[in-house]
Formats: structure tokens, C-alpha cells, sequence
């Protein structure tokens, strides 16, 4: 970072222009709206550009007296990381698979050798070679044909989520000329390697086309095996574990359609499972000619039927797990003698294996774990017929732990835990797990870690993490950043609020559309209930959230910014109204389910217009905010969190710092690095402290 002394130490200020927009009778003033480029995706507007550098130049100056910090911070979480850092080996088929971290590397290699043999390893994908001459590197797809000699990989160089797909000949080496642009990123072989399978991006972005590459052909004459014209739907494609067949799966947030093609037959026939049904979630395990089926069917946490290939429909669904209070089914593995289900009981994570014979359950057993608060799921499994089952566990205070499941011993076999080259002593550290009364009465989670030095007298500081959105559930994990501020004193809670699934699905439900207050109000009544409770003081809790978090950040900063010393806001979807105003814009239509349809539905619109950070901005006082966005971001487009730091900047009465920093090279997810983007976890830990005054400088 620049510790030039002639960078700006006054904040950039947006001009503002009028832009009016007139919903259902109500006026919409934008003065911000100059600040989204007409170009977009492609942001070659200069006074754009030269604004977005501004703010970057101001962030600069202002972090660079604490150079320092940072660089301590960055050695520090750096030193937690192994340099050499591998996963453990999936055994699949004559081979084993495997990725690691060269000394020093930003990027992963992906190896393999024959199966039990301790033979030298061969590199089948280099990502750091893959980066060289970019600035950012996203792999998502890393596939291997039946023979095993062909390799099929997808590619992003720029954050825009259009990946590139390539093959190459892993007997040769040589890169065959098929390129396949413009697609999600997922590619599915066909069972004799004549071609794979992908999906093709429309111009706004959205996943729509089904298509079929034989190798050697140009990819514009690619059949196309479907194609979703509501363009509220998303298509993804995947293979079942036992490879017979390729999963063509449209839906949005709510509901799902799924069409089987048989990998020996891509081109020929596909079995529609249930025609799409509003609010119907269903997916689907194949084991044999019996088919088995997770949905939520007359059931809002989920449960388990079975069908038949032959009859898949709906109508022909037989209940094998029923449903049962505080039982959330999450998701459900096939292998070829046992179910693998993964649970939530109580809000806390469960593994159960129904047992199969000639595809009826004959016996089950969940697989017990030490710890009462925890997080557990299926690892990385690539054979179909197998005794032993790969799992991934962790805790706030236990590090990320690889296990192998033997099925007939019931027995968890320890594979890899996490790495510490700097050290760590668990024994330092205590988790809690408290329950929260919301202001509806409902029982809100919280997880809490600290240090056991801990003063829980109101003194000490403490990180506010939330989500709350697309029922996604923000589980109790281990960090090694994390520990940079609780041996620094600070608690770090993570509220499991509404929006979320970490109670199940209904938790979900009751924190969206019409009822997404209670995901704001929840993380509101949680800091109170934990300043009741002295863990932290009023104004002396720092909060941070990411995409939908972000919106959360948004609207708790504007609703009780007494609360907080500072906080930081990720690609914050904060312009939210604006957003769910524009179809034009490649997400807008498969989220309204999640926000609602404010063109349509004025209650919606009524709704949304009260809480969307942008427009209820308010002239008060607000804590210290950083603020950060991805210029080829295709999720939350930058100009959302750049129109919102510009409103903070021209409403606020404090002198607070406000920092917005734009990765002009990178999309939703930061830098693409392992080490460049803990160098800006670095900067977000460096900032949180700064505004504690706890920088030791």
C-alpha cells in the first residue's frame, strides 16, 4: 500500500445529478445514478473510473500510516497457513486425486498418481500457470473423462463469472483447440468421451442453455439439449455419484424441475422428474431404477420419498422419512449400499445413514461426534461403491478436520486436521452457544468464541458476523484470521439469524420477502441481548457482512448506529429497490422470490422502499465504515456500494472514517489469491482496530 504523502487525505465527492423514476405513484430520487456506466459489463466511463480510483486513492492514504499493522496482521494470519498445504487424496476409480499449495503459491495444483501405489505424483492442472499474465483466476470445473486422459476445465481470468472451458490430453500434454466460451463453468463427460456436457451464458448473464461439445467440433454448432425461456429460472447441470446419469436442473429460489439424460445416451431421451410446481423443492439420488427424492412436498424442513425411473412423477412418491419438529433435511447422498443424510436437529448438524437393500431401507445410524456445537457434512466422495465415507468437521474453537467414515466398523478415522504452522492451543479458547430473545419472542442462536482471558464486564470489544439470506446458514466454523483480534481481546459472535437455515427451513422462510425485517431486527436484538449480557457496550461492537450481508450492514447502520464502533461492509447489496426495479439486470428476476417484485406487487415495493440501505440513509451520526466492491462483479454491480458510500458521505453528521476501496480487477469474491486476499482480511482487521484504537502504534 502507498504511504505516498501526496495522496488525498479529503474525501471524493460524487456530484449529484437528478434522476427521477416514478413507481406506483411514488417518486424515486437517484442523484447516484450517473455512477453505473451505460456500457456495463465493459466500465470505460473515465469520470466513472476516475471517481472509483479517487476513492481508492483516499483509502490508500488513510490506511497507510498503519502499513504496519497490516503487514503484522497479514505475517501473522500468514503464518497460520501451511505454505505446502495439500488435501487429502480421493481415491477414484485406478487413480487417487489430490491439490496442493506450492511453497509460496497463490494457486493450487491438482495432481494424481495410481491408487495405493507410491509412485511420483503427476501435475494434471497448474492454476498458477493458468494465472500468469492475470490478475485474478477462478477454476470451477476440473474434470476427468471415463479414460481418465482427458481433462476438461473451466476458467475465469477477469471476476465476470463467463468461464472458458478447455480440454487437454493428459497423455500428450498437448491442449486440444476446443475452446468453449461463455458458459457457468460446469462441464459433465458423456460415458464414452465423445463429448461433454455444458450450460451457455445469455447476455445478461443468466445460465439458460444446455449444450452438447463433441470434441473437435465447432463449438457453434453445439446441440442444444434444453433451454429455459422464463428467465426468472436458472439451469445447472451435475452427474449422480453412481455416473449413469447427467442432472439438467432448472429453478429459482423456490422451486425445481429436474431432467435425467443417461450418460451413455446424452442425445437421446430425458426423464422429467416432476414438472415445475410454485414453491416445490425437490432434487434427486439415483440408486439403480429406484429413485430417491429430498422435497419439501406437504413438508417445510423436508422429507425423504421414493419413486421409480419408470414412474418418477410426483403422484408416485412413497414417504421414507417423514418429517419431525426442529428436523431439517438438508441433503441427501446415494451410494450403492447406503444413504448418507445430512441433518440439522435443533439447529445442530447431524449425519445419518439409512441402509439399502434392493433399494429398501433396511437399518440406519447417525454417526456420532465429541462436541456438542459443531459443523459437519459430506466430504469429497468420488466412488459409488464404497465402505468408506469422507467427512469434513469443524468448531469455533476446533480447526477445519478431514475424517474417513468406515461404514462397517462405525468407526471415524482421522485424516487430516487443519495445520498450524505458527501454532495454536486450543485450550486457550472457549465457545459458547446462547439463545437470544427476539422482539417477536422467537429464539435466536448466537456462537460466540474468545479468548479464555475474556473479560466479560462490558470492556471488551466484540465482532458482530451476519448473513441472513437464501437460506443460507452461517455455521459455527473455525478461522485462523479470526484469531488476530480474539488474542486481541475480542469476542467474535456470529448471529444465526432469520433468512438463514440454520434452524431449518422455515427459519429461512421467516426471514424473507414480506418478512425480511425479522433477519435486521434479530441482528439488532442480538447485539442488545449480548450488551445486556455484558459481553461488549453499546458503541463498542464492530459488525461485518458480505453481499446480502451486506444489505443486513446497510440497514442496522441505519436503524441503530449507537450501536456499533465500526463496521465493514463486503460487495454490500445495498441498492436493492433500484436493483429489483431492472429486469434488464441478469439477477433481478430469479431473486424475486427472495426480495419480492416491487414492479408488479406495490406491497412489495412499499416493503422494500422502508428498509434498502441506499434510500434510507439518514442525516446521523454513523460509525466507521469500509466499504468494498468488484468492478466485474456480475452479482452486486459496483455501482451499488459506490452510489451508497457517495449518500453516506453527503448525509452523515460525523467525522467517522468512511473508506470505499474497489477491486478494479476482481468480482465478488475479492482478490483470487490465497495470500492476496488475506492481505485484505489484513486491511479489514487493521481498519476494525484502528477504529477501537487498540493499533498498538
Amino acid at each position: 500500500m502507498s504511504s505516498d504523502p501526496n495522496l488525498p487525505l479529503d474525501p471524493p465527492e460524487a456530484s449529484q445529478r437528478p434522476a427521477r423514476q416514478i413507481f406506483h405513484g411514488v417518486t424515486l430520487d437517484d442523484p447516484y445514478q450517473w455512477l453505473r456506466d451505460p456500457g456495463y459489463p465493459n466500465v470505460e466511463d473515465e469520470e466513472i473510473l476516475g471517481h472509483l480510483r479517487a476513492e481508492n486513492a483516499f483509502f490508500d492514504a488513510h490506511m497507510a500510516p498503519h502499513q504496519t499493522l497490516i503487514d503484522g496482521l497479514f505475517e501473522e494470519m500468514k503464518g497460520r497457513i501451511k505454505d505446502d498445504d495439500a488435501s487429502v487424496p480421493v481415491k477414484d476409480g485406478a487413480f487417487e486425486y489430490w491439490r496442493r499449495f506450492d511453497p509460496g503459491a497463490e494457486y493450487r495444483a491438482w495432481l494424481r498418481r495410481p491408487a495405493g501405489a507410491d509412485t511420483e505424483e503427476i501435475v494434471i492442472l497448474d492454476e498458477t500457470l493458468l494465472a500468469e499474465g492475470h490478475d485474478y483466476l477462478s477454476v470451477r470445473a476440473v474434470e476427468l473423462d471415463r479414460t481418465t486422459n482427458l481433462l476438461a476445465w473451466s476458467s475465469d481470468t477477469d471476476g465476470s463469472e463467463r468461464y472458458t472451458i478447455r480440454v487437454r490430453n493428459l497423455e500428450t500434454g498437448e491442449i486440444l483447440a476446443d475452446e468453449v466460451p461463455n458458459t457457468s463453468g460446469a462441464a459433465v463427460w458423456s460415458a464414452d468421451s465423445t463429448l461433454f456436457i455444458y450450460v451457455e451464458l445469455s447476455e445478461q448473464l443468466r445460465p439458460f442453455r444446455v449444450r452438447a461439445h463433441v470434441l473437435g467440433q465447432d463449438p457453434t454448432l453445439d446441440a442444444v439439449l434444453y433451454e429455459e425461456s422464463d428467465t426468472s429460472f436458472f439451469v445447472g447441470i451435475g452427474e449422480s455419484l453412481s455416473k449413469r446419469f447427467i442432472q439438467i436442473a432448472a429453478g429459482d429460489h423456490v422451486t425445481s424441475e429436474i431432467r435425467l439424460l443417461e450418460s451413455a445416451d446424452p442425445m437421446g431421451p430425458q426423464t422429467l422428474i416432476s414438472a415445475r410446481q410454485a414453491g416445490l423443492e425437490y432434487d434427486v439420488v439415483d440408486h439403480g431404477d429406484t429413485l430417491f427424492i429430498r422435497t419439501n412436498l406437504d413438508a417445510v424442513d423436508f422429507r425423504l420419498m421414493r419413486t421409480t425411473l419408470a414412474a418418477p412423477g410426483r403422484d408416485n412418491w412413497v414417504e421414507v422419512v417423514g418429517t419431525e419438529p426442529n428436523h431439517y433435511l438438508r441433503g441427501v447422498a446415494g451410494f450403492a449400499d447406503f444413504l448418507v443424510l445430512q441433518e440439522r436437529v435443533e439447529g445442530i448438524d447431524r449425519i445419518r445413514l439409512l441402509f439399502l437393500t434392493d433399494g429398501d431401507v433396511t437399518g440406519e445410524r447417525v454417526v456420532k461426534f465429541e462436541e456438542a456445537v459443531y459443523t459437519a457434512g459430506i466430504g469429497e466422495n468420488a466412488e459409488f461403491e464404497t465402505s468408506i465415507l469422507r467427512l469434513g468437521y469443524t468448531s469455533m474453537i476446533t480447526p477445519s478436520t478431514v475424517f474417513d467414515y468406515d461404514v462397517q466398523a462405525d468407526r471415524l478415522i482421522e485424516r487430516k486436521v487443519q495445520e498450524i504452522p505458527s501454532g495454536y492451543d486450543k485450550s486457550l479458547y472457549r465457545t459458547e452457544r446462547v439463545m437470544v430473545p427476539a422482539r417477536d419472542g422467537t429464539a435466536v442462536p448466537v456462537s460466540i468464541v474468545y479468548h479464555k482471558d475474556f473479560s466479560k464486564d462490558g470492556t471488551a470489544p466484540l465482532h458482530l458476523y451476519g448473513y441472513g439470506a437464501y437460506g443460507m446458514g452461517m455455521s459455527p466454523a473455525f478461522s485462523t484470521s479470526r484469531l488476530s483480534l480474539l488474542d486481541r481481546g475480542f469476542a467474535f459472535a456470529i448471529a444465526h439469524i432469520r433468512g438463514g437455515d440454520e434452524m431449518g427451513y422455515g427459519w429461512y422462510e421467516a426471514g424473507k420477502m414480506m418478512e425480511r425485517r425479522n433477519t435486521f431486527n434479530d441482528f439488532i436484538d442480538c447485539a442488545r441481548h449480548l450488551v445486556a449480557e455484558k459481553y461488549a457496550a453499546a458503541g463498542r461492537i464492530s459488525i461485518s457482512g458480505g453481499s446480502a450481508g451486506g444489505t443486513l450492514m446497510g440497514v442496522v447502520l441505519n436503524e441503530a448506529p449507537e450501536l456499533w464502533k465500526a463496521a465493514v461492509a463486503h460487495v454490500p447489496f445495498v441498492d436493492v429497490l433500484n436493483t429489483m426495479l431492472d429486469d434488464s439486470l441478469p439477477l433481478t428476476p430469479i431473486e424475486w422470490p427472495e426480495w419480492g417484485n416491487p414492479i408488479a406487487d406495490k406491497e412489495a415495493f412499499d416493503y422494500i422502499l422502508s428498509y434498502s440501505p441506499y434510500e434510507n440513509v439518514a442525516h446521523q451520526d454513523y460509525p466507521a465504515i469500509l466499504i468494498t466492491a468488484g468492478l466485474s462483479d456480475p452479482r452486486v454491480t459496483y455501482w451499488e456500494p459506490a452510489k451508497w458510500a457517495a449518500r453516506l458521505r453527503d448525509q452523515k453528521t460525523d467525522d467517522n472514517l468512511l473508506l470505499f476501496k474497489t477491486n478494479m480487477g476482481a468480482g465478488h469474491g475479492g482478490k483470487s489469491g490465497r495470500y492476496e486476499s488475506l492481505f485484505e482480511t489484513a486491511e479489514e482487521y487493521a481498519f476494525i482496530l484502528k477504529a477501537f484504537d487498540l493499533t498498538g502504534e
